[in-house]
């Protein structure tokens, strides 16, 4: 399988480590990634704050680029950049005189034809193949997870998706697919705050508190997410905002990517785990995943 790959800003920057991750678990599930060439930012949700033209237009950009490269279908791991490559392709769609303005702007021009795809969308298509789980090598036997899905592919434009919007499955099913435990809870799909932690801090991190808590009471042992900037203001600002609200546990915040490179044998070192602020490492060799090796 080959597939247009848009790694978006935060993957080239503060999340370096989920592009890698994301390119070698899709390498070792035999899925082949082509970055579009010359992308540039989707616009996040700042775009739109200013100008509703530029908030279409930045993705759309995008769009064009992919679909001159020939791909049906492209892969987005970021689910800010999701949202908007989505956003716009629907309003284009919806909008044939917005297409044509935009298109005037653009070399590679949209045609609609691309089949935009979240990371988890890849994950369980691949996972689903005959063969794959025998390729799980280290179970992850004793990881409790709360899968975390964040707010920004809740909302699909009336789209349709694999998954209930309100209450997805796919980040769980995966989970349990390479052997770990996940758990009902009530913050899965709740915001983190985003950008609010620089400009609105209180906010973000009574936001923030209250996804730990509840994970906590739950009894996860680590939190899952394939959202960047959840991941970021969860790992990065876990010792601020527990201490401003009396929480007194942690609890490492992984990328899915993360803990399916593990059980298919990808070495730790490989997956570039130390870049996290909150250490979770340590998880990992508490429950011995890496000492243990499946049988037939």
């Amino acid at each position: 399988m080959e597939l247009a790959y848009y790694p978006g800003c935060s993957l080239h920057q503060s999340s370096q480590f989920y592009d890698h991750q994301t390119r070698l678990v899709f390498s070792t599930l035999g899925i082949e990634l082509t970055e579009i060439s010359d992308w540039s930012c989707c616009g996040a949700t700042s775009a739109g704050k200013f100008d509703d033209f530029l908030a279409v237009a930045l993705p759309a950009r995008n769009l064009g680029i992919a679909e001159a490269s020939g791909f049906d279908e492209m892969v987005v791991p970021c689910s800010g950049c999701y949202s908007s490559l989505l956003m716009s392709q629907v309003r284009l769609k919806e909008n044939p005189a917005l297409l044509s303005e935009i298109n005037r702007e653009l070399t590679s021009k949209v045609d609609g034809s691309l089949k935009l795809l979240t990371i988890l969308d890849v994950l369980l298509k691949a996972t689903a193949k005959p063969g794959v789980k025998e390729q799980v090598i280290h179970p992850l036997n004793g990881i409790k997870a709360a899968c975390y899905y964040g707010c920004m592919t809740r909302f699909a434009y009336d789209v349709p998706v694999s998954d209930d919007v309100e209450n997805p499955r796919g980040m769980e099913t995966l989970v349990e697919f390479f052997g770990g435990e996940t758990m009902d809870w009530s913050y899965k799909t709740a915001c983190c705050g985003a950008s609010a932690a620089i400009n609105d801090p209180d906010t973000a991190m009574t936001l923030m508190a209250k996804i730990m808590r509840d994970a906590l009471a739950r009894k996860a042992n680590c939190i899952v997410t394939t959202c960047p900037m959840c991941q970021l203001n969860l790992d990065a600002y876990q010792e601020r905002f527990c201490n401003a609200h009396g929480i007194y546990e942690r609890l490492p915040v992984y990328f899915i990517t993360e803990l399916a490179g593990l059980a298919l044998g990808l070495p730790m070192d490989s997956l570039n785990m130390k870049q996290h602020f909150i250490d979770v490492t340590g998880l990992i060799k508490e429950t011995g995943i890496l000492e243990e090796t499946r049988t037939a």
